[in-house]
């Protein structure tokens, strides 16, 4: 029986392969999975494209949010198990400082996995490494795509 989508996403996360994991959207912008451990994720993001920074050359809010979505998704993948799946049902962003074009680090964590939802929380760090935003969201946990 061939994997579907997801489940060939999550074994990657849970197999620690993140080049089986990155997307056309992570190489057009320029985000790349470092590792992946029960629980956790680990990416690099070269933020230097124009259309990622606002006019002020700081890496626009929503570019941030989008990255800290990938480091949420790639730490709650890799604590699900075959035939479960995932959703953002919250996310909250808190920007802490300018974040500078150039190479941004993040990690993501499980906080808490329950049997139908999972708390996880993502830091991105600058180049300096100064914490530049954080986030902390609730995934909800199903087994259906239905």
């Amino acid at each position: 029986m061939s994997l579907g989508p997801v489940e060939k996403l999550n074994r990657a996360l849970r197999e620690n392969r993140p080049d089986d994991y990155v997307s056309e959207l992570h190489t057009s912008v320029g985000m790349q999975p470092k590792s992946f451990e029960e629980g956790t994720s680990s990416w690099t993001w070269t933020a230097t494209l124009d259309r990622c920074l606002n006019p002020f050359g700081f890496v626009a809010g929503g570019y941030l949010s989008l990255f800290a979505d990938e480091l949420l998704a790639s730490a709650v993948g890799s604590k699900l198990t075959e035939g479960e799946f995932a959703t953002t049902a919250d996310l909250r962003m808190s920007f802490l400082r300018p974040a500078r074009a150039g190479l941004l680090n993040g990690t993501g964590k499980v906080i808490h996995r329950g049997r139908q939802s999972a708390v996880v929380d993502a830091e991105i760090f600058d180049e300096r490494e100064k914490l530049v935003a954080r986030a902390t969201s609730t995934w909800i946990i199903s087994t259906s795509l239905n």
